[in-house]
């Protein structure tokens, strides 16, 4: 009975939350991403959502429980092969930026890696007083030495790019390179020709390239590659190739296999779908015969290893969209289809190791591991690996020097397994797991399927207890993303598991278009003007759970980030009676002027132009901005963005609270003044957020049945 109380006392004190006072700054100001009227406004709503939230008793316990398993040694690292060795970054509490570090092999497959560390972020952000990130190193091959270490200010996607020899070996004793290359901070990318020569895509300022605005394109990334030699300044680099200002972006890439084939390539994203890929040569660039819409995962004997995401034909060879395939760059060789899924199956991961390729497909939504390798006839011959079923398998890394691949399989009770496996012989081991990070007895994993609008068979995931009542009371959480082919899967997450499933709650996991459960064709259906299609899935299987007896709108939350959280502002408008609770993260919520906000303008292949009437009358029906509307009963949103957001941008978030001020509607609102659209960048800004989010959920608790 105290219990009941306690959440009863919670939401009593949400509810009287008062709404500021003052009415909020102008859309042009809030729009001044670090404006001094803006930023005031952000630190009065950061407050007033503190003074709400981490007031409550319970604050504390979820923040330290979050805080813990960030901070957990008992975690598997992210394994990475690099050089013979297995490199990682680590983060823990004395480390919140990390150490990028390494060991051997066999210490690491014995589970007792000696790590020897290249890289103390922390220290490095100390010594220059800077807000660095850890966000990568492009390594030169066959040695992997030298590397280009990225780090961003604070989690943005812009990076400066430095020079660095990680390993001992070969003369060098680690560390910077002295008059080493060094890209200041652009977003940018950056490809190995040889040791002394860079393929540079960055912004070149409007001087070098005499295009108003500089050498970045309407979405904001580079369309311009130069070669940089070592010792120049970056003026002097010469251009290798220009894309247009209304592609996405133009970027250099790099492959390279076990057999000592090496390819530089130029990429061109058009869209953010369909990309053109030209071969850097000796006397410039040649454009290579390629399906437009296709992902590009790699180079074995020679061949590009590659996904169709349309239907294709070469040479007389009909490719079926979301097939893997290998083609010869030369185009001497006909097409080779590695693999042609079913009805039901999507190709999800794809890596390429020195001896095959290694791929994740879902089967219904269920995760599997193959592996293909040449045969002696010519063809493909393909293995599936001996994993459990009911996971999901994720690709970690993959071994160009061997057929060695790691992999991550867990599942929603299943804690994350590291497993080794090799494409040589298509042999599957499972090296290490950690124990259970929450209590799992008595929960039980279910997947359900609702009837869309238009008659679609919509798949979900349910967890919940063994003995759940079908009573229409139990505390329900329920998420989905619905875009960009991007798949929502059954994976661990000990944060649900602690603050949602420990404490009685239902946590779904809908399984929508838009997304690529079902591939290309299941993304396709989501997409621009079909996207209600996507918002229609998401509704579906809140009303099946609804008539399942599972719970009640009262008792219903809903929580999604990025184009996850477009989902959400678009459920809490056009369904605001079916939700108790809905977390927007993150977001897209302004969709008329999305194009011209941060790098809004890369995704008009997913949601349509305002350019385009069709599409436009569609954008301005479903912005979630402007269907606010007065004298509607909204339940009270907790919205979240970050500052320094530079892909989505914190002026959605912003301007969608303001218009709820404006309204009179209460809502919680909180900016990170750290961390990237990915998200806070270190433990205790993780914790912060998601301990928020649990208290605002704790609304939905109802144990006093």
């Amino acid at each position: 009975m105290s219990s009941f109380r306690i959440v009863i006392a919670g939401v009593a004190m949400l509810a009287a939350v008062p709404a500021v006072a003052s009415s909020a700054p102008s859309s042009h100001a809030l729009s001044e991403v670090r404006g001094t009227a803006a930023l005031s406004w952000v630190d009065q709503q950061n407050q007033r959502t503190f003074a709400a939230l981490e007031a409550d008793p319970r604050y504390r316990g979820f923040h330290d429980s979050v805080l813990r398993i960030r901070q957990d040694a008992h975690r598997i690292p992210v394994p990475a092969f690099l050089d013979g060795a297995i490199f990682n970054l680590w983060q823990d509490a004395a480390h919140p930026r990390g150490i990028w570090r390494d060991a051997t092999p066999g210490s690491f497959l014995a589970g007792q890696p000696a790590w020897t560390t290249r890289l103390d972020v922390d220290d490095l952000a100390r010594r220059e007083h800077r807000d660095w990130v850890f966000q990568g190193a492009d390594c030169l091959a066959p040695d992997d030495s030298p590397c280009l270490i990225q780090l961003s200010e604070g989690g943005e996607d812009a990076t400066t790019l430095r020079e660095f020899a990680p390993l001992s070996g070969g003369g060098m004793s680690g560390g910077f390179v002295p008059g080493g290359f060094l890209l200041p901070r652009s977003k940018q990318d950056v490809a190995w020709q040889d040791r002394d020569t860079l393929l540079v895509a960055r912004d070149w300022g409007e001087g070098a390239t005499g295009v108003a605005g500089g050498a970045m394109t309407r979405s904001g990334y580079p369309f311009v590659v130069r070669r940089l030699h070592r010792g120049q300044a970056l003026d002097q680099a010469v251009e290798v190739m220009r894309g247009q200002r209304d592609d996405v972006a133009v970027s250099p890439v790099a492959l390279s296999d076990g057999e000592g084939h090496r390819l530089v390539l130029i990429r061109r994203s058009v869209t953010f779908f369909e990309d053109r890929y030209s071969l850097v040569t000796g006397q410039g660039v040649r454009a290579l015969d390629l399906p437009a819409r296709m992902d590009l995962h790699g180079l074995l004997a020679g061949r590009l290893i590659l996904s169709a995401n349309q239907d294709w034909v070469s040479g007389g060879v009909a490719v079926a969209a979301g097939s893997v395939i290998a083609v010869d760059p030369d185009g001497r060789k006909p097409v080779q289809v590695l693999f042609a899924p079913g009805a039901r199956q999507a190709v999800d991961e794809v890596a390429v190791t020195g001896t095959g390729v290694v791929m994740t497909v879902l089967d219904s939504v269920r995760g599997q591991g193959w592996v293909y390798r040449p045969d002696a006839a010519g063809g493909w011959h393909g293995v599936r690996l001996a994993l459990p079923d009911m996971m999901s398998v994720h690709v970690m890394d993959a071994d160009r020097r061997s057929g060695r691949v790691f992999l991550s399989v867990s599942g929603f009770l299943t804690p994350q397994q590291l497993w080794l496996a090799d494409s040589t012989d298509g042999s599957a081991r499972k090296i290490m797991e950690l124990p259970p990070q929450f209590d799992t007895a008595g929960l039980v994993v279910g997947q359900e399927w609702a009837i869309s609008t238009d008659g679609t068979r919509i798949p979900y995931f349910i967890v919940h207890r063994a003995d759940m009542r079908r009573d229409g009371r139990n505390p329900t959480l329920l998420t989905a993303y619905g875009g960009f082919q991007v798949s929502s899967l059954p994976d661990y997450d000990p944060v649900v598991g602690r603050l949602w499933l420990d404490r009685g709650g239902v946590y779904v996991v809908a399984n929508i278009r838009g997304g690529g459960e079902f591939g290309p064709a299941w993304h396709e259906a989501g997409r621009t003007t079909g996207r209600q299609h996507v918002f229609d899935d998401f509704a579906a299987v809140a009303r099946d759970l609804i008539a399942r007896k599972v719970t009640v709108p009262a008792h219903l939350g809903i929580r999604g980030r990025s184009n996850g959280g477009l989902l959400m502002g678009v459920e809490l408008t056009q369904h605001p009676d079916l939700w108790g609770a809905v977390i927007v993260g993150v977001p897209l919520l302004d969709m008329e002027h999305f194009e011209t906000m941060a790098a809004g303008a890369s995704w008009v292949g997913e949601y349509g132009s305002m350019s385009v009437p069709a599409q436009r009358a569609f954008l301005e029906r479903i912005s979630p901005l402007r269907a606010l509307r007065p004298g509607v009963r909204y339940p009270e949103p907790f919205i979240f963005t970050s500052t320094l957001d530079d892909r989505v941008g914190p002026v959605h978030a912003r301007l969608f609270a303001a218009r709820l001020q404006a309204l009179g509607v209460p809502y919680l609102y909180y900016e990170d003044t750290e961390g990237g659209h990915s998200g806070t960048v270190n433990a205790e800004e993780v914790a912060r957020e998601r301990a928020l989010e649990a208290v605002y959920l704790s609304r939905l608790m109802n144990p006093g049945r």
